[in-house]
């Protein structure tokens, strides 16, 4: 059966959007090779056109890079503006990502269950923003323990041991912004000149 001329289309624009989010992300071919299971030359020439696309080399793409499969496909409805959220549960959190492009920084919607109250710190690279939509957040950051309630915020370096979730009363939602590389939220203004001490 021939294939139509718009399947072929998004075909070809699968090995560019995989360098681009490779690239993007400061991944390497070795590692992504080594994430995913996938040899060197068949990621080169996946990405380069070369190799034709299939789910058997694309869902351990997506898996390694974290992304839904439709991101590397391409195939959002034109002009629909509606974001379509697949929640996943992660390490028994409920997990929604808001952030639909890959980039340094992504959004999720978090709801911690009432279970999850037992400090278990850890710490990894990269910068994370939390606020508090619902329930009461236990944030524990290196000789800080400390209680977010609604409408409360918190941003840490996440290199410093860290553990955030319930207080046990209740399930608590949250939104998370996470920079893997260490990105900040935001940009913080430089002293004025005034302010900084006077040289020795």
């Amino acid at each position: 059966m021939e294939q139509s001329p718009a399947i072929t289309q998004v075909l070809r624009q699968v090995g560019p959007r995989l360098r681009r989010l490779r690239t993007q992300r400061g991944v390497a071919l070795t590692a992504l090779a080594e994430a995913t299971g996938i040899s060197k030359s068949t990621l080169s020439r996946l990405e380069s056109g070369q190799r034709r696309p299939s789910l058997e080399l694309l869902l351990p793409i997506a898996q390694a890079h974290q992304v839904p499969l439709e991101e590397l496909v391409g195939a959002p409805e034109v002009g629909d503006p509606r974001v379509r959220l697949t929640p996943s549960n992660v390490n028994g959190n409920r997990v929604l990502p808001l952030t639909r492009q890959p980039g340094p920084l992504q959004a999720f919607k978090m709801v911690i269950p009432a279970a999850r109250k037992t400090p278990d710190l850890c710490d990894h690279e990269g910068y994370e923003w939390l606020y508090v939509l619902s329930g009461s957040l236990r944030l524990i950051l290196a000789d800080h323990d400390l209680v977010l309630g609604p409408g409360e915020a918190a941003e840490f370096d996440t290199r410093l041991p860290h553990w955030f979730g319930s207080t046990g009363n209740g399930p608590v939602e949250i939104l998370s912004l996470f920079g893997r590389q260490g990105e900040r939220m935001h940009v913080r203004a430089q002293p004025r000149v005034r302010d900084r001490p006077p040289a020795p």
